[in-house]
């Protein structure tokens, strides 16, 4: 080879090399910039161990918000079965915490609350299980979480009833940064993987 090709040749591998450094680098920064969906509004609930606490009691740290009712047959069961796959995988992370709000709160009382919590092994520090009045619950959902149509809120509050399987992703200044399917593995995976990027964000 001559000493000319051989010249080609290197600047060709370091500009192949300098290309794909720079690729990797955007990716990566790419990755972690989820765009800004909402800003959770100011709330406060009480959780399940009877405890009053309000969005400056979480701030710091990225968490995923949900909304079930602890005697649902159909999709709570499902959505709680990966939200406990998503605990199990952060719960030693001090950065990471689930906010699981009741849409039933004339049923769900602080006890049950409580007993369901633990019959999922969920530990208070990094998983609240909140109540509150049925409007104000509804209302975190609707404004803040963008978990359901806000027209919904047009009639009377004794008349509605929220049901929905997606969980939101909520960064560390109280952010909306994602929304996902609760019962669909793959969006699961990638909650998973999103919840990772806003911890070293």
């Amino acid at each position: 080879m001559g000493k000319k090709s051989l010249q080609y040749l290197v600047f060709f591998a370091i500009l192949v090399g300098g290309f794909y450094i720079a690729m990797v680098k955007l990716t990566d920064f790419e990755e972690v910039k989820l765009p800004v969906l909402n800003t959770v509004q100011p709330f406060k609930f009480t959780r399940q161990d009877s405890l009053q606490v309000t969005q400056k009691d979480i701030a710091g740290r990225v968490y995923v918000a949900e909304y079930f009712f602890t005697t649902c047959k159909g999709i709570c069961p499902k959505m709680n079965k990966n939200m406990k796959a998503i605990y199990d995988q952060f719960k030693t992370d001090s950065s990471f915490m689930i906010l699981s709000h009741t849409v039933n709160p004339e049923t769900d009382s602080l006890p049950i609350l409580r007993h369901y919590a633990d019959s999922l092994g969920a530990q208070v520090e990094n998983w609240w299980f909140v109540t509150g009045s049925k409007s104000d619950l509804y209302k975190s959902a609707r404004e803040s979480y963008l978990l359901d149509d806000p027209q919904n809120s047009t009639k009377n509050i004794d008349e509605q009833f929220l049901h929905t399987q997606f969980f939101a992703l909520v960064d560390k200044q109280g952010r909306v940064r994602g929304i996902y399917d609760g019962i669909k593995k793959e969006e699961v995976s990638e909650l998973i993987e999103d919840i990772q990027k806003l911890i070293r964000e």
